[in-house]
Order: structure tokens, then C-alpha cells, then sequence
């Protein structure tokens, strides 16, 4: 999963009916086998994602 600075992450509900919630990632951190992404969520709340199967990115043009 490669992202990069700028591209929107989309974080789907694990379970049925509960939101989705999507930011911008401003900042790559660890390995390109074990990427980190400081995301910063629509909301203003920053966190560390490690990404897993239920995240999607969705690359800037």
C-alpha cells in the first residue's frame, strides 16, 4: 500500500452501520513493507495509522 503526503485515506466501518472515516495523510513514516501514515482526519484529530484491509487510499491527481 503506497501513499504518499497529500492523499486522502478512507477507513471503512468494521462492522454494519458504522461510519467510515476519511483524512489527509501529511506525513510517511517506517519501511514501504511496514508503512506508518500521520493522518489527519476530517474531524482535526491527527492519529498514526498502520494501514490495514479495511483502509483505502485514494491518490491525488
Amino acid at each position: 500500500m503506497n501513499a504518499t503526503v497529500g492523499d486522502r485515506v478512507v477507513i471503512h466501518g468494521r462492522i454494519v452501520g458504522s461510519a467510515e472515516r476519511a483524512g489527509e495523510v501529511i506525513e510517511v513514516r517506517g519501511t514501504e513493507e511496514s508503512p506508518l501514515l500521520v493522518v489527519r482526519y476530517d474531524d482535526g484529530h491527527e492519529a498514526i495509522l498502520a494501514p490495514g484491509s479495511d483502509c483505502e487510499i485514494r491518490h491525488e491527481a
